[in-house]
C-alpha cells in the first residue's frame, strides 16, 4: 500500500515565536512536514524555488517587503503557487489586494491552531477559504467607495503630520489639489476631521503608521 505523500509547507514570519509556533503545529500533523522557515520575503523566494512546497504561510509584514509584494514573485514564477496569508491586520483594502493577487486564504494570527491546519488541508485540496470573521469584515466594506492611489499617498503624508504645502512640495502636485484630494479622503471615509480620517485609513489598511 503507498502512503499518501505529506503536504509540504513553507513558513514566512519574522517573529520567532510565531515561526516556532506554527513549525510545531505543522510538525505535529501525521499528514504535514515543514521544509523551511524563514523570516524574510527574498528568503521566501529563494526557499520556494528550492522545495516548491505545496502550500506557503506568509506573514504580512516582513523586514525587506510586504507578504503581498513576496507571494507576487513567487506567483510570477510559480502561477500555482497556494499561499495563505497570515496578519494580525483585518483591513478591508489589504485583505482584497491578497485575495486579488492570488492568495487562497487570508486568516489572523489568533487563529486556533486546529483552525489553520484545516485550512492548510483545503487549500491543498485546492480550495480557497476565509473565516467568518474576515468574510464578515469584507462584505461590511464591499460596497465603501474606494480610495484612489494619489489619495492614499495624501492620507499616508497626512499621517505623517504634514500641512497641505508641505504635501503638495512632496508630492510634486499643487496645494489645491492636495485639499481636493483630502475632501475626497473625507467623504469617502465619512471622516469627520483629518485625524479620524487616519484613524479609518490605518484601521482599513489603506495606509501604516
Amino acid at each position: 500500500m503507498t502512503e499518501t505523500p505529506k503536504i509540504r509547507a513553507l513558513c514566512v514570519d519574522d517573529h520567532p515565536l510565531m515561526q516556532e509556533g506554527i513549525a510545531n503545529v505543522i510538525s505535529s500533523q501525521p499528514d504535514m512536514v515543514l521544509v523551511a522557515a524563514v523570516s524574510h520575503g527574498t528568503q521566501a523566494i529563494q526557499k520556494f524555488r528550492e522545495h516548491t512546497p505545496d502550500v506557503t504561510l506568509m506573514d504580512l509584514r516582513l523586514p525587506d517587503m510586504s507578504g503581498i509584494d513576496a507571494m507576487i514573485a513567487i506567483r510570477s514564477e510559480f502561477p500555482e503557487a497556494r499561499v495563505i496569508i497570515l496578519s494580525t491586520y483585518s483591513g478591508d483594502v489589504e485583505i482584497g489586494r491578497a485575495l486579488e493577487a492570488g492568495a487562497r486564504s487570508y486568516l489572523l494570527k489568533d487563529i486556533p491552531p486546529k483552525e489553520i491546519v484545516e485550512v492548510i488541508r483545503q487549500v491543498h485540496a485546492g480550495k480557497k477559504k476565509l473565516c467568518a470573521d474576515i468574510a464578515a469584515y469584507l462584505a461590511d466594506h464591499f460596497s465603501d467607495e474606494k480610495i484612489t492611489d494619489r489619495g492614499a499617498e495624501v492620507l499616508q503624508q497626512i499621517a505623517g503630520g504634514n500641512r497641505n504645502r508641505d504635501i503638495a512640495d512632496k508630492l510634486f502636485i499643487t496645494e489645491e489639489t492636495v485639499k481636493k484630494h483630502i475632501a475626497h479622503i473625507m467623504e469617502k471615509l465619512g471622516a469627520a476631521d483629518r485625524t479620524q480620517a487616519v484613524a479609518i485609513g490605518v484601521r482599513r489598511g489603506i495606509i501604516h503608521l
